[in-house]
């Protein structure tokens, strides 16, 4: 059994990281997913957050929105709809978002009231890191 896993995270801009990891923790809609060497094949929806990436002498951690993992054996891609080093987000941008996220959910409902929560968790999450 393998003990790392190929890890890419891709964003519409460019490649963020590709590499050999321990495991990485991933903020799915419908949970957060620790995914490890030789974890069981799978495709998810992922949620505004952080990507924390584990490896062998250090974690680097991502903010991302939006977007899919896939996980084959030994392989975790995440292409990802905004992402970026969480220590390169831009702060007053992650405040407006939030502040948009809370206005946009006095009128909504149902899914989209789940997922703008979502969104405005994730934010949260983020701007207090």
């Amino acid at each position: 059994m393998s003990s790392t896993l190929k890890f890419s995270l891709v964003s519409p801009e460019s490649e963020l990281f590709s590499g050999e990891v321990i495991h990485v923790d991933v903020p799915g809609t419908e949970g957060d997913m620790g995914i490890h060497p030789m974890h069981a094949p799978l495709m998810a929806a992922i949620r505004t957050g952080i990507i924390n990436v584990h490896l062998s002498d250090e974690n680097v951690k991502f903010f991302v929105q939006g977007g899919f993992a896939d996980v084959t054996t030994g392989e975790l891609i995440i292409l990802a709809e905004k992402a970026c080093l969480i220590d390169d987000i831009d702060r007053e941008e992650i405040k407006n978002d939030i502040e948009f996220a809370r206005e946009s959910l006095v009128s909504l409902e149902g899914e989209a009231a789940l997922s703008m929560q979502q969104n405005l968790d994730g934010l949260q999450e983020v701007l207090a890191n």
